[in-house]
């Protein structure tokens, strides 16, 4: 069985929407009339042979053992068993795309499971709020009906597998968000189902009108994470962007053969130098997305993957040419010009599911150190004998950093790149080794600000080590939007009935 590639393991933005919506009334919706009835509720139990699926959906580092799954396909299936739960006194947590780098809804003490898996709508409600997308449809469900329906899409993640339950919560980062910010900066409204003081479950809209006394409820979802302050059930968006119609998808290879360190330190430098020139909203190379991949030796080389509109592909050949100066080696280019929904579904099929992993992120306003630098290189040419690890040095920035911090729950609105740290494995016998090198490898990146990155982590690539760490994990995750979600917190979810362990704690915790 061959390591999971790069690609395969990462993750787990005018046409219609130009029209003027004017919000109803605030109230749950519903999709069109006539179609059929909703799936579900369907109680799964441990004797059930469908059991064995529903809870080994994600990382197989974490397996869950809840007393039931409870898969629904509507709003009052979610209230019912949210009610159920709290009524028995059992800890529930929720799943939407299932592959949560953390084991947040496999845990132990977890005995209920919502599966969202019957909730997966995508429709234009212009009665209410705009396009709604239900919780328990995926990117790729998102992205091929918004676009072939309407010709827009929303700025998310590059796996067509992701749930977009949890990865909206959490900011909504991918390929077009250099050119129309993240997903949650288009998000108008969200359908939450909520438990209060006393006890009762029930289902809360609540949108961005300054006027809308549940405000407050939508602007924890614009960053804040998920598990956090209920149950979300439906999105709804408004001026989502057309996608370009074609896209010019690319992956080039600096191979490691006759590349020394300085060669090594050269590549990663100048992407990050790329990166911090063109990070500005109004940068020429807002169009333009990448991924730089450093990989251990036995991958064969590092690799830039991305794509950028069909009309800009000049921008790649610059890019080309600013990452080889220096690097002593000559890259293979591989590149084809593709319908931007063909681009979009094509790609990260797996998932990473059926791996045991773990990841850790951070956010990066200039290029890496010539300190870090010589870090990477080192642990990534150390214990020659791991399968899988490496460090992909993500473009960030252009239209992300047009957003005020306090706009929404997101603050990291000044970062140039996103870096996102990987090890993936298959023997359960291996974990203590795995875990150790990228641990190691975190630390010593960050040592001089005491092992955990200055510019911030991002919330939808979970880390549990941080809990630990030198400095206060909420400030690395939420940052001065931190006092604000806890606020929230008390407001929506008095009885603390939605944490895990990276959830916005009570104020007082």
């Amino acid at each position: 069985m061959n390591p999971p590639s790069r690609r395969d393991l990462l993750r787990v933005g005018a046409v219609a929407s130009a029209a003027v919506l004017h919000p109803s009334p605030v109230s749950a919706a519903a999709p069109p009339a006539g179609g059929v009835p909703p799936l579900g509720p369907v109680r799964v139990r441990p004797d059930d042979p469908r059991y064995a699926d529903l809870v080994r959906r994600g990382n197989r580092r974490f397996v869950g053992t809840p007393d039931e799954v409870r898969v629904v396909g509507s709003t009052e299936q979610v209230v019912a068993a949210v009610q159920d739960a709290v009524r028995t006194g059992r800890r529930v947590a929720v799943r939407s795309g299932g592959h949560c780098f953390e084991g947040f809804v496999d845990d132990p003490a977890v005995r209920m499971v919502i599966d969202l898996s019957g909730l997966t709508e995508v429709y234009h409600d212009p009665r209410r709020f705009g396009f709604a997308v239900e919780a328990g449809a995926t990117l790729g469900e998102a992205y091929r009906r918004l676009f072939l329906g309407w010709g827009v899409t929303v700025p998310g993640g590059s796996c067509p597998g992701v749930g977009v339950g949890g990865h909206i919560t959490g900011g909504g980062y991918g390929r077009l968000s250099r050119l129309h910010g993240l997903v949650v900066d288009h998000l108008y409204a969200v359908e939450v189902v909520v438990v209060d003081r006393g006890g009762t479950a029930r289902a809360v809209v609540a949108t961005r009108e300054p006027t809308d006394p549940h405000r407050d409820l939508w602007w924890a979802h614009t960053g804040g994470g998920g598990g956090t302050f209920g149950v979300v059930t439906r999105y709804w968006f408004r001026s989502l962007p057309a996608p370009p119609a074609r896209v010019r998808d690319f992956t080039i290879t600096w191979p490691w053969a006759g590349m020394d360190e300085p060669g090594f330190h050269r590549l990663a430098g100048n992407f990050g130098r790329w990166c911090a020139r063109n990070s500005a909203p109004d940068s020429r190379g807002r169009h333009l997305y990448g991924e730089l991949v450093l990989s251990r030796p036995q991958a064969g080389g590092h690799t830039l993957a991305g794509q950028v509109p069909h009309g800009s592909r000049h921008l790649l050949d610059e890019l080309v040419r600013a990452l080889g100066d220096g690097v002593g080696v000559t890259p293979t280019v591989s590149a084809q010009t593709l319908p931007w929904l063909t681009a979009t579904l094509g790609g990260h099929s797996d998932d990473g599911k059926g791996w045991r992993l773990k990841v850790k992120s951070a956010f990066h306003r200039a290029p890496l150190t010539e300190r870090q630098l010589h870090v990477a290189y080192r642990h990534l040419t150390r214990d020659g004998d791991l399968p899988a690890g490496s460090l992909s040095l993500n473009t960030y920035g252009g239209a992300i950093n047009a957003v005020a911090p306090s706009a929404t729950a997101a603050v990291q609105r000044n970062a140039s790149m996103l870096l996102f740290y990987l090890a993936g494995w298959a023997d359960p016998a291996a974990d203590p080794r795995h875990l150790a090198w990228i641990r190691e490898f975190y630390r010593d990146m960050y040592a001089d600000t005491g092992g955990v990155p200055p510019d911030g982590a991002y919330i939808n690539y979970p880390d549990v080590d941080l809990t630990t760490a030198t400095r206060q994990w909420p400030e690395v995750y939420f940052g001065s939007s931190y006092r604000r979600l806890q606020q929230v917190k008390a407001r929506w979810d008095p009885r603390d009935v939605f944490h895990h362990d990276l959830s916005v704690r009570p104020p007082g915790h």
